[in-house]
């Protein structure tokens, strides 16, 4: 299947180094391998590919050099700036990662001016329904059930699935997390991990957490920012003008893979709609250089909205998430009230009527997620 963001590599491809990021098995490889008949790929988990990028005896005949796991080679950065800077791009030059390709700082200089980044997401209800021609309800039955991923949303086996997600999991965790960290107690992150999957939606106690792993609140805090780096969850946090205070503010956590959370369809259609406003955020920074950010709204009443999509630091969109609920929610028209010019929309799983109220409309989730664009 094509991906969403393959003409766009394409064209960075002839004036940059393209860089490419994004949770393990989301089909970064393959997608690379897609863009150009004409290429070499090398993994540097590969013995004999590695022997073939110390030497910097690779084919310089193709179109395209794919560099896969590259950044687990000590001094990458200045190992492939040397490469750009007296090579250029010919051929194209693409390095690809599962993990956050800025967190590697292992030495090296910088990049910049050298490259383009891409984060490539699971596949949402918008890529399904236009590269498989599935109905926009039967697809989003399946994110809920399946996840993105696209090896266990095409099999569409249960049993498949479940054998997949703990084969997954523990690559992540044994393999990429100890290429990325120092980390001795592999086993409290895995709950960690479990504990986060029930908590979905809900604002997270760093100091309850820290309390139940029976470590400090710095060590959770720690751990929560490396499973953020290998895309295996990723926070949004309370919107405040003042950044700084919202960093610090109660997060809520969500994960990459919509199937790996626990099995409540509230968690999973909010978690799912996380994923989709994510994906529309990525895309519109990587491909045009927005400003983007993803929030949630929560007063001292604690009246709350699920997200709050920010670009350029204006607020743009506010997104509640009901489950069968059809009735508008109260906090969308109280936040609106001091958000001028804000959209809202109320998004319903299986909603058979459409409603608008003052400017705010109420949609079925299925219509929402295929129609998402997010543009100023």
């Amino acid at each position: 299947m094509k991906r969403y963001l393959e003409n766009y590599i394409k064209k960075d491809l002839k004036q940059k180094i393209v860089l490419v990021s994004g949770p393990r098995q989301v089909g970064k490889t393959t997608m690379s391998k897609q863009l150009l008949k004409n290429y070499e790929y090398l993994n540097f988990d590969s013995g004999s590919d590695r022997d073939i990028l110390n030497t910097g005896e690779w084919n310089r005949d193709v179109e395209l050099v794919i560099f896969d796991e590259l950044h687990k080679k000590k001094n990458w950065k200045s190992w492939i700036k040397g490469i750009y800077d007296t090579e250029g791009i010919n051929p194209s030059l693409l390095v690809t990662g599962s993990a956050r390709l800025d967190t590697y700082k292992k030495g090296g200089e910088s990049l910049a001016g050298r490259f383009f980044p891409f984060r490539l997401h699971p596949l949402t209800i918008k890529e399904i329904c236009h590269s498989f021609n599935e109905e926009p309800v039967d697809a989003l039955n399946n994110l809920l059930k399946f996840g993105g991923f696209p090896e266990p949303y095409l099999k569409k086996n249960d049993r498949f699935v479940k054998r997949w997600r703990r084969t997954h999991t523990d690559t992540i965790i044994r393999e990429d997390l100890l290429d990325l960290e120092r980390v001795r107690d592999i086993k409290s992150i895995e709950i960690l991990i479990h504990m986060l999957k029930s908590r979905v939606g809900s604002t997270i106690s760093y100091t309850s957490l820290s309390t139940d792993l029976q470590v400090s609140v710095h060590t959770v805090k720690h751990w929560l920012q490396i499973l953020e780096n290998l895309y295996i969850i990723f926070p949004v946090r309370p919107y405040s003008k003042n950044i700084a205070r919202s960093i610090l503010k109660q997060a809520k956590y969500y994960f990459y893979d919509t199937g790996a959370v626990d099995n409540d369809l509230g968690a999973r259609m909010e978690n799912t709609v996380a994923c989709a406003l994510l994906r529309e955020l990525h895309f519109i920074e990587d491909i045009n250089g927005t400003r983007v950010a993803l929030h949630y709204l929560r007063d001292k009443e604690k009246r709350e909205v699920d997200f709050l999509v920010v670009l350029d630091n204006t607020p743009y969109l506010m997104v509640e998430v009901k489950t069968g609920d059809t009735n508008f929610s109260p906090s969308l028209f109280r936040f609106k009230k001091f958000l001028q010019g804000v959209k809202a929309v109320q998004v319903v799983h299986n909603l058979t009527r459409k409603k608008t109220k003052n400017n705010t409309a109420m949609l079925p989730a299925h219509e929402f997620l295929l129609n998402l664009h997010l543009n100023q």
